[in-house]
């Protein structure tokens, strides 16, 4: 589960978020998944193939200005093959701002599946800056993503992707096709629980004797792996954005149909917004409706360069950039406005929002598709199938997984994957109360069998809360106290919404006849 623009604030977001077209049917379908399992701290202690070699560096990573240290150890693709293919894992490490001894770290895993930690730097350093002042945040990209034998699926550029009909895309042939082009690796080696023991084996090696934990969106689910499977190296953990190991992820349809009556709910809620914009609801089920029966295309100007296009308009594209918005609280305030002016037929808002979204995944979806198949979509009961497909979202997910899962053939996890984590150790687990894709139930799913963890919802969050709120400062005394008792939650009552834009330009209603009235309830959120 990304991070996109969310982990930027993004993270399961961003694992939807799809610069290149063919994979959309592929994204849309593997979502994040994953049960493991329940008894913990009953796995074995080997790693995933001993290093074989290693290296460090100093280095620079995006968007940020300081020397870093970069390095990677070899372990063999397949671990039952030790003198088979070896590939590299890949870390950085953002040092303490003042030494600490370098026995403690902060693992930061990223979401998606599929996105790289190492080219969310920026973001974690931002988020943890409290945190690095004693700690070192350690940064590792996930086999298969970032610079770590990224498994990656080519596809066609933006301006097709305005101007295609996502119906006409065939998803088995586009998914053969990314495999072929992945021939030289195994592709069933890039789950979730080969990808742990790598961790575990980049924290030998670096020799840290203790790691603090945080995992966003999809990276719940490696921070849950890790707390059954090497419990005794965890001095805290953080989940954020919560998938918990029995949840399927296909389920995800249901979690953004209720981001869409939450937005719904709130411009009514508003007294400005629903003003400006009376019938949203009617308007969005008007539009839907439309598209459902045929894609309408028009001329638009391309978001990126200005420059008149042909944009085919479908459902797909429709419903697809108000979801991707969802994840962003700055972008949700547009979308009133957005679908409002779709229902008169103006489709470029839409379209500036959907280009927003179509080059800042980074999700790897070879991976994304051995994560999802392996270990969500085999799992799947005929009545978590009925209500997935209760759901536009869930519908497209099991078309599109259907066609793509059945190419990349994973062998299925253990039923035991799915079982809830059973552990003692302090855990915040956080959830945003306008979540799109984790919402606060799958947080309070977490809990289950979590015998020292406080749930915490952020009310006017969306996806990844640390990077939010004041997530991250309790993310912080976490860490420096090392228990959730003196944890209090009310600072993410702080009021942080965006004013609904009631125009493209402004949040402030338009004088009507010189009356000042409006213009001075702009700045209130009602």
């Amino acid at each position: 589960m990304h991070h996109g623009q969310q982990m930027g604030a993004d993270s399961l977001l961003s694992h939807i978020r799809h610069r290149r077209v063919p994979v959309t049917r592929l994204i849309s379908a593997l979502v994040i998944t994953g049960l493991v399992m329940s008894l913990p701290a009953l796995a074995d202690d080997t790693v995933s193939g001993t290093p074989k070699e290693s290296d460090q560096n100093s280095c620079y990573l995006d968007g940020l200005s300081e020397q870093l240290t970069c390095g990677y150890i070899t372990v063999p693709e397949n671990a039952t093959k030790p003198d088979g293919k070896q590939i590299q894992i890949h870390y950085a490490v953002l040092p303490a701002i003042k030494s600490s001894g370098h026995s403690e770290a902060l693992l930061a895993i990223a979401g998606g599946p599929g996105q790289s930690a190492m080219d969310n730097a920026a973001f974690f350093n931002r988020t943890f800056s409290k945190v690095r002042q004693q700690r070192d945040i350690l940064l590792i990209d996930q086999r298969g993503t970032g610079r770590s034998n990224i498994l990656n699926c080519k596809g066609e550029g933006f301006e097709n992707a305005l101007a295609i009909n996502e119906a006409d895309l065939d998803t088995t042939k586009e998914t053969q096709a990314c495999l072929d082009n992945l021939g030289n690796s195994d592709i069933t080696q890039y789950g979730s629980l080969n990808a742990l023991k790598d961790f575990e084996a980049v924290r030998q090696h670096l020799d840290y004797k203790k790691l603090h934990i945080y995992g966003i969106s999809y990276g719940t689910r490696m921070a849950q792996l890790y707390m059954r499977h090497y419990p005794q190296v965890l001095s805290t953990v953080t989940i954020d954005g919560v998938v918990p190991m029995q949840q399927n992820v296909l389920a995800i349809g249901q979690a953004i149909s209720r981001a869409f009556d939450l937005l719904l709910q709130n411009c009514a809620d508003n007294a400005l917004c629903n003003n400006q914009f009376p019938q949203l609801r009617a308007e969005l089920e008007a539009v839907d409706a439309k598209l459902t029966i045929a894609p309408i295309v028009t001329q638009v100007r391309d978001p990126l360069t200005g420059e008149s296009t042909q944009l085919t308009m479908t459902r797909a594209k429709f419903m697809g950039a108000i979801r991707m918005a969802l994840y962003s609280s700055s972008i949700r305030a547009l979308l009133p406005h957005a679908i409002h002016q779709a229902a008169n037929d103006n489709f470029q808002p839409i379209m500036g929002l959907y280009a927003l979204n179509l080059d800042s995944t980074g999700i790897a979806m070879g991976m994304h598709a051995s994560v999802v198949c392996g270990e969500d979509w085999q799992r799947m009961t005929p009545s978590e199938r009925e209500e997935i497909n209760s759901t536009y979202f869930g519908q497209e997910m099991i078309k599109g997984f259907e066609q793509s899962c059945s190419v990349w053939n994973m062998p299925a996890v253990d039923e035991s994957f799915s079982a809830p984590i059973s552990s003692d150790i302090p855990t915040l687990v956080l959830s945003g109360q306008v979540d799109p894709a984790t919402p606060p139930s799958w947080g309070e799913l977490a809990m289950e069998k979590l015998t020292n963890a406080k749930h915490f919802v952020a009310p006017y969050a969306t996806h990844g809360v640390a990077a939010q709120s004041c997530g991250n400062d309790l993310i912080a005394q976490l860490v420096e106290t090392g228990g959730v008792s003196d944890l209090d939650g009310e600072c993410l009552n702080k009021d942080v919404r965006r004013n609904f834009y009631l125009n493209a330009s402004t949040v402030e209603a338009i004088p009507v006849n010189n009356s000042k009235q409006a213009v001075e309830q702009g700045d209130s959120h009602d």
